[in-house]
């Protein structure tokens, strides 16, 4: 990870960064068509994305961008995270994603310090370098350096993963279990989840250089978040490596 810069923000002192109210940013029509040329929207017909861009305008208008770290949040910095941000819900709706408001954007990595439970309920403090952060009920913290980086078709998407982390919480902490749509299995998406998590894990443990960013093995919730990116960014990888894990995301 890129930590050389990175800015420290302890989560006690997160609140007294937020501004404002919501609604603040509008929808910057030349980055919305640059974002919109980029491969990670290749394949959406007209109407996806007529559907995409009316999910940004709603996100806009529902959250409230603040900079931290020196950096200023910008029409078209809001546009962009916008359009990331709409694409995993372009199916499902905007539901996920309502029950918190605030999006601070640093300039780069930045520092989180507070607190982690283990799937063992045991607490841990941590302070580590981060491009992203996804506070269950409370706000999201992205790294701009590595949105700017997103949507390549590489497999790498920091909105993406950090939304997908929000998706998860919906129904309690993240765990890679987000809701699902009646007539989907829990069963069938935790068998088939944690049998690739479990593949991984064993990849990574015997040194194996895999096709998956290893950061995916550090919890079913991260894993969960990763796939997510690969799903979008680069899905014929998933499907190939992962089959029963891409069919659960495209259900």
């Amino acid at each position: 990870m890129r930590g050389r810069d990175a800015k420290h923000i302890p989560l006690a002192l997160l609140a007294s960064l937020f501004g404002g109210g919501k609604g603040e940013h509008k929808l910057h029509e030349e980055i919305w068509q640059a974002v919109m040329d980029l491969p990670l929207f290749d394949g959406l017909d007209a109407d996806e994305r007529a559907r995409l861009r009316e999910l940004a305008l709603r996100l806009l208008a529902d959250k409230a961008f603040s900079g931290a770290g020196g950096i200023e949040v910008d029409d078209g910095m809001a546009t962009a995270i916008a359009a990331f941000a709409a694409l995993p819900v372009l199916n499902i709706g905007y539901e996920g994603y309502e029950g918190w408001r605030e999006i601070v954007v640093y300039p780069g990595e930045f520092i989180y310090d507070g607190e982690h439970m283990d799937e063992d309920g045991i607490v841990h403090h941590v302070r580590d370098t981060r491009s992203g952060e996804a506070m269950q009920g409370g706000p999201m913290v992205l790294s701009w350096e590595d949105v700017e980086h997103s949507g390549q078709g590489e497999g790498f998407n920091v909105v993406i993963h950090e939304f997908a982390h929000k998706l998860d919480m919906k129904n309690g902490a993240a765990n890679g279990q987000p809701p699902l749509h009646s007539g989907m299995s829990p069963a069938e998406w935790a068998r088939e989840f944690q049998s690739a998590y479990d593949d991984l894990c064993r990849r990574v443990d015997r040194g194996e250089d895999t096709v998956i960013d290893p950061y995916a093995t550090e919890s079913p919730a991260e894993f969960f978040a990763v796939l997510t990116e690969y799903f979008f960014e680069v899905p014929d990888l998933l499907q190939q490596v992962y089959p029963a894990v891409y069919e659960q995301l495209v259900r």
